[in-house]
């Protein structure tokens, strides 16, 4: 797939069609405003770049251009929905390779951008915003926290396209001093390790994995289904903005635990 059609601006562009892009932002960092079953919201989606100004961030990854233009943009979001009863839904298109790692990145604050996008995020879905992150591809370590992972409700496509994790198979593998292949036999046993969705729904955090017949040429029954799994986690997010949707898998039980111990302790 070409730097301009990744998943994340393909999908954009298929929820809003035609819509015209924010202007004023950096050029990976993609906002359009369309509706959800006539109900107002705004799509965000890092996208690649290969003119970026920092080339560690040209194929999608989440750098301190994206980080701080993810933080403007929700927290304009909120500052403009202030005053009104009925905030607007916030869809975050999310596929994105990784944080920008660089020399340059880490002198300039890249945790402090990358923090402001998340506590834009946060804020948003504490403000009354139903914060949705549509996976439709890779979700990796800093950038996926930076960009989606606060939401209300995540959804995710069950396709091998869709990996969530805390970095990238070769970096997991260097710093547990393993080859790629023990990585992965491992994580096959251990399901926070896998990178893949199935494993990834056991820990309760997707509200739902849609079957999609090809994410990369995605047919109309396949947008009627996206969006009207978005128009349903909309709804459901206006009734939980602290996240208790996401303890209620078997593999979260410890998570429960702990909360349930430390509520008893205070």
């Amino acid at each position: 797939m070409s730097q301009t059609q990744s998943r994340g601006a393909l999908w954009l562009e298929k929820l809003v069609p035609g819509a015209q892009r924010m202007s004023g932002l950096c050029p990976s960092v993609q906002v359009a405003d369309g509706d959800i079953a006539g109900e107002s919201a705004r799509f965000i989606a890092v996208v690649p770049d290969a003119h970026n100004h920092y080339p560690r961030a040209a194929q999608g990854e989440v750098g301190l251009l994206e980080g701080w233009t993810l933080a403007k943009v929700v927290s304009e979001t909120i500052a403009e929905d202030k005053d009104n009863v009925h905030k607007r839904a916030i869809i975050a298109v999310i596929d994105v390779p990784s944080q920008a790692y660089g020399r340059r990145e880490e002198a300039f604050g890249i945790h402090q951008a990358l923090a402001g996008a998340a506590a834009a995020y946060a804020n948003a879905r504490l403000a009354g915003h139903p914060v949705i992150g549509l996976i439709v591809g890779k979700a990796m370590s800093g950038a996926f926290l930076a960009h989606g992972y606060q939401a209300n409700q995540l959804i995710a496509f069950n396709d091998s396209g869709v990996q969530i994790h805390a970095m990238g198979k070769e970096s997991a593998a260097r710093i547990t001093l393993r080859s790629v292949e023990e990585l992965e036999k491992l994580a096959s046993t251990i399901p926070p390790m896998a990178y893949d969705i199935e494993n990834y729904k056991t820990l309760g955090l997707l509200s739902s994995l849609l079957d999609i017949t090809n994410p990369d040429a995605p047919s109309s029954d396949d947008l009627a289904l996206v969006n009207r799994t978005l128009q349903q986690a909309i709804g459901e997010a206006r009734q939980d903005k602290m996240l208790k949707n996401r303890l209620g898998a078997d593999n979260r039980r410890s998570s429960a635990l702990v909360r349930e111990r430390m509520r008893a302790s205070w």
